[in-house]
């Protein structure tokens, strides 16, 4: 079993204003490249579940199977249990663990699913290889990560253009890869991953309920979460720059011909038979 790395920390925490963001995502609108790949009996492993909403999608559609979910943060699993209590499944459960230590037996799950974690990691590398590990011969590891640097924006601003860098700076500085969707093949080769399928997808939000919704998500996440206060404390910026920040992104929101795009990696890797 790989040794844990305690290199990296999750750059967002789990302010009200990330979890808005983490509970609107579905298996439809963050795993669509995997879905195609799942069997009704399949045993999945969804590593760094948060919130629970895509591990309780996995579990409706493996109705004869099993899905587990783990996550880093203890304080996060009662929220899942939760959606998924709400949904009435059955045949799901939740545990603490740690991607790189995963405490399960060699070859125990058809598909290990990661959504937006390695770019928070220590070691991606390690983390895949202890995917691969736990995955049964002939099943499927499927990651799907962000690239911070890939998202674009209309109408240009420059209070974005201080987001997009700032972001990227604190992520690094907490041991973390921000850009991680290109990166995602590269590292699945380097952990011996023959079979990969890399893809790519997007979410886009221009309607004006969309950009009121992730403009405001960013513009709280700037000034109240962990994020900030790792931006403050580790001398990456002030409290009024930040608040610059957030005041950017209200105002982007407000245009009427605003449109964001975030980009996102995708790998679909068989683990060799």
């Amino acid at each position: 079993m790989a040794k844990a790395q305690e290199t990296a920390v999750y750059t967002h925490g789990h302010h009200e204003s990330v979890l808005r963001s983490h509970t609107w995502r579905t298996a439809a609108n963050s795993a669509a490249y995997l879905l195609g790949s799942l069997k009704p009996h399949m045993r999945v492993l969804d590593v760094g579940c948060g919130p629970g909403t895509i591990t309780a999608d996995l579990a409706a559609l493996v109705p004869d199977g099993h899905v587990t979910g783990v996550d880093h943060a203890p304080e996060i699993l009662d929220r899942a249990r939760s959606t998924a209590a709400g949904r009435g499944l059955t045949n799901v459960d939740f545990a603490v663990a740690d991607v790189h230590a995963l405490d399960f037996p060699d070859d125990t799950f058809c598909v290990v699913h990661a959504h937006q974690v390695l770019q928070h990691v220590g070691d991606p590398v390690s983390a895949l290889r202890e995917m691969r590990r736990v995955t049964k011969p002939g099943g499927y590891v499927a990651v799907r990560d962000s690239d911070y640097a890939a998202m674009i924006w209309y109408p240009e601003s420059s209070g974005l253009d201080d987001w997009q860098e700032l972001y990227r700076r604190v992520a690094r500085a907490n041991g973390g890869e921000p850009d991680a969707g290109r990166r995602l093949k590269s590292w699945a080769l380097a952990a011996g991953f023959a079979d990969i399928t890399a893809t790519s997808a997007t979410w886009t939000f221009s309607t004006a309920e969309e950009r009121a919704w992730w403009s405001g998500l960013w513009a709280d996440r700037t000034l109240a979460s962990a994020y900030a206060e790792r931006a403050t404390r580790g001398g990456h910026a002030t409290e009024e720059q930040l608040r610059a920040v957030s005041a950017a992104w209200r105002e982007w929101g407000e245009r009427e011909d605003g449109w964001f795009a975030v980009l996102h990696g995708e790998i679909l890797c068989r683990k060799d038979a």
